[in-house]
């Protein structure tokens, strides 16, 4: 079968996969993605997080299978996408935003679907952004729970600014780093160390690196251990391998560059939903993003941090479905 063919499986609406398969991007690199739902209905798209988290198959509860045509994939070296980021000998030359973009428009051609929604939060939210103000006119509606535009002040506050919240945490997330890279970048220190030859190495600064996000996740109300620690082997060095990358890069973004595009949201309608509480996110981006795109309606979330809430998810099942209502 040739790379990128639909598996086809069964043509069920009952929310499970339909259809799924390995498509080729290019660069030796195939991305894992599957359908559900209604295969003539709304077309949306959940843009997972991390980078390098894998998308989450849960995702597509939040759609009702009646109503939507569901697309979950994996992103670049990460979930059931080829080849897979844990091993060293993989290179991340080609996994970039600029990547992940084309990526996202090859799948949408593949599937020959004319528009879509998109749908993600946290470094899903920065992927939406990118591709929505590149390809504005393949875009009906966006839904964010949990606003993040990678710019290098959120990176900066993440691994260092929190740091005063959770002094303990922090100095041991840095102090597992040499000495000499402790007084500088401790995300391109942990990039370094990602791309080491030794596998202890590079087990360790994975443990470590999450152990510092289980921290601030942790931290919030509605937040709970391990969090980020409680992957496969695989799954948690892919993660921290790619995670480590695209921030130590910055994404690959102009510092303030989504902001500065908003303009090219314009007619796209969109709901922002954020955490107040949000420790490692913290709601400013979502309100600059908010002001800067007058068809986006932010809806803060006043008991939810990063990880979410009942509430939050509510406001997120109500966007979903108002724009399920709107046709395609």
């Amino acid at each position: 079968m040739p790379p990128g063919s639909p598996i086809t499986v069964s043509l069920t609406r009952d929310g499970q996969k339909y259809a799924h398969g390995l498509l080729d991007v290019g660069d030796s690199n195939r991305i894992y993605w599957e359908t559900s739902g209604n295969p003539d209905g709304k077309a949306a798209l959940c843009v997972h997080g991390g980078p390098g988290s894998g998308g989450r198959r849960g995702s597509r509860q939040l759609f009702d299978p009646e109503v939507y045509r569901i697309v979950l994939f994996d992103q670049r070296g990460c979930g059931e996408s080829q080849p897979h980021a844990s091993d060293p000998a993989v290179s991340l030359d080609h996994n970039t935003t600029e990547h992940l973009i084309a990526d996202m428009e090859r799948l949408r051609e593949h599937l020959r679907i004319e528009r879509w929604l998109l749908y993600g939060g946290s470094w899903g939210s920065t992927l939406i952004l990118a591709y929505a103000e590149r390809h504005p006119e393949r875009v009906s509606e966006i839904v964010i729970a949990g606003v993040t535009m990678t710019r290098p002040e959120e990176t900066d506050w993440l691994y260092h600014g929190v740091g005063r919240l959770l002094p303990g945490p922090w100095e041991a997330f840095r102090g597992a780093l040499p000495k000499a890279d402790r007084g500088g970048n401790l995300v391109a220190a942990y990039d370094r160390l990602m791309n080491s030859t030794d596998e202890a190495v590079r087990g360790k600064a994975a443990r470590d690196w999450c152990a510092w996000e289980d921290a601030v996740i942790a931290h919030e109300a509605l937040g709970k251990p391990g969090a980020y620690s409680d992957k496969p082997d695989d799954a948690l060095m892919a993660f921290v391998r790619i995670c480590a990358h695209y921030f130590a890069n910055d994404a690959w973004l102009e510092d303030g560059q989504l902001l500065r595009d908003a303009d090219r949201l314009a007619g796209t309608p969109a709901v922002l939903v954020h955490g107040r509480l949000d420790l490692g996110s913290p709601l400013k981006t979502a309100w600059e993003l908010s002001k800067a795109w007058p068809d986006a309606e932010l809806k803060v979330i006043d008991d939810s941090g990063h990880t979410g809430s009942p509430a939050m998810q509510d406001a997120v099942l109500e966007a979903i479905a108002q724009f399920g209502k709107s046709g395609r």
